[in-house]
């Protein structure tokens, strides 16, 4: 007995066995829900991460692959920079089914395992919370109410103790002052009874420790079972951590995925298929040497390429180089084309793009063995002159003497000596035939001898388009000149 005492002595008090120590492992049932949340919480974040490490991959392939389709470089090259943003975009789509596995798999095993181990009760809590509380208490509760009582006959014999050695203190005082008979009597008498006290509650003390000590085997076994009960429960919980948490490993771990390796397989095959010698070999047949060419060749000499020509007329088409030659020209419109008179505001060159019969800067024809870029006009806006196109190249043009242009200015009905140098302004109004039209579209003389106007403005018609799909008009403002004849509609 006295090796049981000793023990529970000198065990501390947060010991298991201590009278309502018990609860931490009742606790441990709450804290399994917890941590079944927890874990949840876990999957979930990581789903959330492979969610956007995916996107982000697809974006960046999505931006590079444009960037590199709309930049210069090409070939074999090019399709290997190409397997990048294919080998993110696979490895992006394995991402998102790692995600797919971690909300759909794994979350739902731990939600449905914790929803089979822990049941709420009506009252709050869980049932297996209440069952481990009432199961510890049960088997403590005899071995607690001996102990009680051990602790009660304690606490009497320890008071017995010291109230004989008070009594035995003043007992001793008493002769030592040599007190009269009758007092040191009395105390004489305390004293024995002190001590009887003292030996009764030593016989209670130690019977309670020895009742203490024949139920104590049996509270530990009771206590054992219900202990090993919850092991159990626990143990449960632990094992499914343990699969659950290798099966997430299974799904963030790509490596064994053939789906995977296969990404990184077929990316170093194009990579390594990549051959500088046959882009270069592309890049001279597309775009250097070895591109077909239309070398000039010997052409007899004709009437139309005597004629002079405006480079309104021989523009060229930028898709297949046709050039514009053999076409006929009025005196009027040689006339207009040599004037120097000025008639309209020079547009600037970002206007040049809706002219079809755009000129060089500084007034030359073009060459004749240089292609000329087919004009662009606004999206809505029709065809700005007809042209007629031939196969035959012109040799040139044929520069005018003095002597000629004299002869045709004095031919030339447009052509006048006014003060302000138009040569529109005082023409016969006997030849006109005047018509209101209002411009459809914007446009911007390119030469000396073209209006400028804007779409909505009304000018007047003066004559009929010519074969060209030019016409001579009057602005508002009495500048005559010429337009596209497509680039206005009727009034009347």
């Amino acid at each position: 007995m006295s090796d049981l005492t000793d023990s529970l002595v000198d065990v501390s008090s947060d010991s298991f066995w201590e009278v309502g120590n018990y609860k931490r492992a009742v606790k441990r049932v709450d804290d399994g829900n917890r941590l079944c949340n927890d874990l949840m919480n876990c999957l979930h974040e990581r789903a959330r991460i492979e969610k956007s490490y995916a996107t982000q991959l697809t974006e960046w392939a999505k931006r590079w692959r444009q960037l590199v389709e709309k930049g210069p470089q090409y070939g074999t090259v090019e399709r290997a920079w190409f397997a990048l943003m294919t080998e993110a975009e696979k490895v992006s789509d394995l991402h998102m089914e790692v995600k797919a596995a971690l909300t759909g798999e794994d979350l739902e095993k731990v939600k449905n395992w914790q929803k089979d181990a822990y049941h709420k009760q009506m009252i709050g809590g869980f049932k297996e919370t209440k069952e481990a509380e009432d199961g510890f208490r049960k088997a403590q509760k005899p071995w607690a109410k001996k102990l009680k009582e051990v602790d009660v006959m304690k606490k009497a014999y320890h008071n017995a103790c010291k109230e004989e050695k008070t009594a035995t203190s003043r007992e001793n005082s008493s002769k030592l002052e040599n007190n009269n008979p009758e007092a040191q009597k009395k105390l004489q008498e305390k004293v024995e009874k002190c001590q009887q006290e003292v030996q009764k509650t030593q016989e209670r003390y130690s019977k309670a420790l020895e009742e203490l000590d024949k139920v104590t085997p049996q509270y530990m076994e009771n206590m054992e079972q219900v202990f090993e009960q919850w092991q159990q429960f626990e143990d449960k919980r632990l094992r499914f951590f343990r699969e659950l948490l290798l099966g997430v490993k299974q799904h963030l771990d790509l490596s064994p995925n053939h789906k995977y390796s296969t990404v990184y397989h077929t990316l170093e095959d194009t990579l390594q298929a990549a051959d500088a010698q046959e882009d270069l070999r592309w890049f001279r047949s597309n775009h250097g040497p070895g591109m077909p060419m239309n070398w000039p060749q010997f052409e007899e000499w004709s009437m139309d390429l005597n004629r002079t020509l405006s480079r309104r007329e021989t523009m060229r088409k930028h898709t297949d180089g046709v050039t514009l030659t053999g076409i006929s020209q009025t005196t009027e419109q040689t006339s207009k084309a040599s004037s120097s008179s000025s008639v309209a505001v020079a547009s600037s060159s970002e206007a040049a793009c809706l002219n079809p019969f755009d000129e060089d800067d500084d007034g030359e024809e073009e060459d004749e063995e240089e292609p000329v870029a087919a004009v662009e006009r606004p999206k809505s806006s029709p065809v700005a002159v007809k042209r007629e196109e031939v196969t035959a190249q012109t040799a040139g043009t044929v520069e005018k003497t003095a002597a000629d242009r004299s002869d045709e200015e004095a031919g030339n009905p447009f052509a006048s000596a006014n003060a302000n140098g138009n040569p529109f302004e005082d023409e016969p109004s006997s030849a006109e035939v005047c018509v209101p039209v209002r411009a459809l579209y914007d446009y911007d003389g390119q030469e000396q001898d073209e209006l400028t106007f804007k779409a909505g403005d009304q000018l007047m018609k003066m004559g009929e388009e010519d074969e060209q799909g030019w016409c001579k008009g009057r602005l508002s403002d009495g500048t005559v000149g010429l337009y596209p004849a497509n680039y206005v509609e009727d009034l009347e």
